[in-house]
């Protein structure tokens, strides 16, 4: 069974990005925020509802869903031809309590082997609609502090537009807060293109959802509803994992777990060592408190974890770092321990993809030499990687129906660097 090789990939991010004020294009102004959507289920107690895919390995996928009805099966019917299924799996389901709230039944099935760049159908429960997914490579978008407004809606439209294969989201998915039923009304909210694209997740600090004294079980919900294949990547947790698509190396780290040299996730130090750059030649890192920053906003909360990892992303040649939190869009130079370094990541800071905070509109100035591009506003961003030395990205802003590029670099990468490998063998005969 073919599993899924290198080959071009488009990563769309939904982002906030930040600049200053005179770089805006003619006749733009900045939009303010809009109110929260809620979408209903109109369909009955064991129809799917909030379906959703994760990539599992190299060529398989993990479908979830909810279902009212607590006896409805965990079973998905899946094939190449429309209406015709081949093949079926069943798995595990679970559910949980959170105060007054019970979640319905929640499904976990995963699907495969399956063949690369293919279309599949499928469907849920055994009677439920007709869905369909085509596997990887080609796209990848990520996505930040999305949450559930009008804008939330603007900018799942852009992204529908895209051609992508999967979404990468490394925090603050539903801003459900301890108010269950938001999780409910966003699985529903992003349905359309989260069943139909995986969606790879890490969390962020709005799926902790503890309250002093009466709730100490963070990220009930989050684990409950949004499984990723950590257990397949030798993690021991889900907040952070890794996986490959596309000839890139993928690592969703978590913000708000342990994360210094003594813990479980510094273990993905091993993980980082066993990529093979000839195959898979480019390396993408995920979380979401970012560890630079010029926004006036959540200054120094990541510091912490930079001061604990980023000698270990350095020493791996990681060659870009995708973070939000921030209600901005940032882009930077390629950095290690705050300065300029050709051999350091290009970090990227993206937190806007239509959240209810609104935008974090202030920066601090002068603007530091090392942050090269930044401004307030909602949108998303695509990252097209061309072959094992080139990369594309994107930025594009929000504007009503349409969307405009409003940055763009091209990346090279630190596989093909003669200097920075050469550097990173000599530190490892030492």
């Amino acid at each position: 069974m073919a599993t899924w090789g290198a080959g071009a990939l488009v990563a769309g991010i939904v982002l906030l990005l930040s600049i200053p004020y005179g770089a805006f294009s003619a006749g733009y102004v900045r939009p303010p925020p809009r109110s929260l959507v809620s979408v209903p289920h109109l369909h009955g107690s064991s129809q799917p509802q909030q379906v959703h895919i994760s990539m599992v390995g190299s060529d398989h996928m993990r479908v979830s869903w909810i279902t009212d009805d607590k006896h409805a099966p965990s079973v998905v019917e899946y094939g190449k031809i429309a209406g015709k299924y081949s093949h079926s799996a069943t798995a595990e389901d679970t559910s949980y309590r959170y105060f007054f709230y019970s979640s319905g039944k929640i499904h976990h099935v995963k699907i495969g082997p399956l063949d690369a760049d293919t279309t599949y159908y499928y469907r849920c429960g055994g009677d439920g609609s007709e869905l369909s997914f085509k596997t990887p490579p080609s796209v990848l978008p990520p996505s930040r502090d999305l949450g559930q407004t009008e804008w939330t809606a603007s900018t799942l439209e852009h992204i529908k537009k895209s051609d992508y294969h999967a979404l990468l989201l490394p925090g603050d998915l539903s801003y459900a807060d301890c108010q269950q039923p938001l999780w409910d009304t966003f699985g529903r909210l992003v349905e359309p293109l989260a069943s139909s694209r995986p969606w790879m997740v890490t969390e962020g600090n709005h799926e902790i959802e503890t309250i002093p004294i009466l709730f100490n079980h963070p990220f009930l919900s989050y684990n409950a509803k949004w499984r990723m294949p950590y257990e397949e990547s030798g993690s021991t947790s889900n907040l952070y994992y890794s996986f490959d698509v596309a000839g890139i190396h993928v690592i969703m780290l978590g913000s708000y777990t342990d994360f210094d040299s003594r813990s479980s996730q510094y273990t993905l130090e091993a993980d980082l060592a066993k990529v093979d750059r000839e195959k898979t030649p480019w390396v993408i890192v995920c979380f979401h408190a970012p560890w630079y920053n010029t926004n006036t906003a959540h200054q120094g909360e990541g510091e912490n974890m930079r001061k604990a990892m980023e000698a270990m992303l350095y020493n791996a040649r990681v060659d870009m770092v995708f973070a939000g939190h921030v209600h901005s869009y940032e882009r930077f130079t390629r950095i290690y321990d705050n300065k300029a370094d050709p051999c350091g990541p290009i970090y990227v800071t993206i937190g806007d993809g239509g959240n209810r905070e609104g935008l974090a509109l202030s920066f601090k100035d002068p603007q530091s030499p090392l942050s090269l591009f930044r401004e307030s506003s909602f949108g998303h961003g695509r990252l097209k990687i061309l072959n094992n030395t080139h990369a594309h990205w994107e930025w594009h802003r929000n504007k009503d129906a349409d969307s405009d590029v409003g940055d763009e670099v091209w990346i090279q990468s630190l596989r093909s660097s003669s200097v920075c490998m050469g550097a990173r063998q000599a530190k490892d005969e030492l």
